[in-house]
């Protein structure tokens, strides 16, 4: 038995860095029944297991847990699994009272793992902070009595980016990039307003619903930072593909140049019709970055002094070349692209200066959300279930190459790009929590 939460907000939330006042408006707290309610616990005193959060919850969440008013989870039917991470896995599930479809998100503790925890707690705590049109809606929390499960309840969303660029094939025209691009840099601009960095910006955590709405998901990586001080973070964040230059040399203090790089990478890749840079390891994506975006200046490795320096600092210069490699596209794209791509995360400059570029203001306009294609359900799971069946298929036939693994997203004639072993998840580290 376990009950799920609905969120309301009261103005107490605390968090462990400063943060600006939340200017979220009240949610109206929905009915419960008789066996689901909880008393309210006291301003002073942290919520007890017998109030229906369990003591591992309430250590770790602390003020977020008083923000929500239980449900009982058996009002809620899985449907089907949708995705899976190295801590989690995704159900299609379905509101037993409302008939509402929502996407379920649930925690595998092992003997309560402590960085388990801390991944589910730390977005929890994100999400509290952030209500955006652009980024995803925690709607509640699920604990069960008898286990050490843990489910977070959302919005139930048709696609993601990832699974969508492959039905298409990598080609979108050039309104459906920039409506893509608004939706993720106007997510990304109230992060960083509310002092939140995402630290996984890529394709498969942008999801789309079936009116061409996108939001930012996934915050399981995600963290408050103070751009007023310096604060050691880990670097093993963000997926290969899409991880800044400083990250692969060692900083452990950044800021919102991760994501912006992040977004530089998807814009591009919407435009090529495939991943600019899919390196498959860290030394790999180095390369790749210095041969597209040029090697850093001496003033660059004088002003950061970062860690791996020493190590991947490249024997010859080379030239930045993101103009002349990209000259096929819309030339009121490149300054942009060159913006985001900046070598030096301080020249990226921010999501507003993004939104307010060329780009967006020269014609042809950004299409509406609600005139983008609509598409079966596409997500990135569902492609990896139709590959993996395509590879079984073809290892049947006589003669057929046992090959190394192609998960991934397709070019733009179709071919396969092997995806990034290095997932964001699988490397973090919490020190940072």
């Amino acid at each position: 038995m376990g009950c799920i939460s609905t969120i309301i907000t009261d103005g107490r939330r605390r968090t462990a860095v400063k943060h600006r006042p939340s200017r979220k408006a009240p949610v109206a707290t929905p009915a419960v029944s008789d066996e689901c309610k909880s008393s309210s616990a006291p301003a002073d005193e942290t919520p007890r297991p017998q109030q229906g959060w369990p003591p591992w919850l309430a250590a770790v969440v602390g003020d977020a847990i008083r923000e929500f008013v239980p449900r009982c989870a058996d009002t809620f039917q899985k449907l089907d699994k949708i995705g899976e991470g190295t801590y989690s896995n995704v159900y299609k599930a379905r509101d037993l009272v409302t008939g509402k479809t929502v996407a379920l998100k649930k925690v595998r503790f092992d003997n309560l793992e402590a960085e388990s925890i801390k991944f589910m707690a730390r977005e929890i705590l994100v999400l509290t902070r952030l209500d955006h049109p652009n980024v995803i809606k925690l709607e509640g929390l699920v604990t069960s009595r008898l286990s050490s499960g843990l489910y977070l309840a959302f919005e139930y969303m048709e696609h993601d980016l990832s699974g969508i660029a492959a039905r298409q094939n990598g080609k979108f025209t050039e309104p459906q990039v920039k409506c893509y691009m608004r939706q993720l840099l106007s997510g990304l601009e109230h992060c960083h307003n509310r002092d939140v960095l995402h630290r996984d910006i890529k394709c498969s955590n942008l999801l789309i619903d079936n009116e061409g709405t996108l939001k930012i998901a996934d915050f399981g990586l995600a963290t408050f930072y103070d751009p007023e001080r310096e604060q050691v973070m880990t670097n093993k964040v963000v997926t290969l593909w899409y991880r800044a230059p400083e990250l692969l040399l060692g900083a452990t203090s950044y800021g919102i140049g991760i994501d912006l790089w992040s977004a530089g990478c998807i814009l591009a890749e919407l435009l090529y019709g495939k991943p600019i840079m899919p390196g498959r390891t860290e030394v790999e994506q180095l390369h790749k970055i210095f041969k597209l975006c040029g090697s850093p200046s001496e003033a660059y490795w004088n002003k950061f002094k970062l860690p791996n320096a020493n190590i991947f600092k490249p024997p010859q210069p080379y030239t930045r070349c993101i103009t002349e490699t990209f000259k096929d596209f819309p030339p009121s794209a490149l300054p942009l692209l060159e913006t985001l791509l900046s070598m030096d995360p301080d020249e990226r400059g921010t999501a507003t200066t993004a939104l307010n570029s060329e780009f967006f203001a020269a014609e042809p306009h950004a299409c509406e959300p609600s005139s983008l294609p609509k598409y079966p359900p596409s997500k990135e799971m569902d492609l990896k279930l139709i590959k993996e069946k395509a590879r079984r298929d073809s290892s049947k036939r006589p003669g057929a190459f046992h090959g190394s693994r192609m998960d991934g997203v397709h070019g733009r004639a179709g071919r396969l790009i092997p995806a990034p072993e290095a997932t964001a998840e699988n490397q973090a580290t919490l020190h940072d929590f």
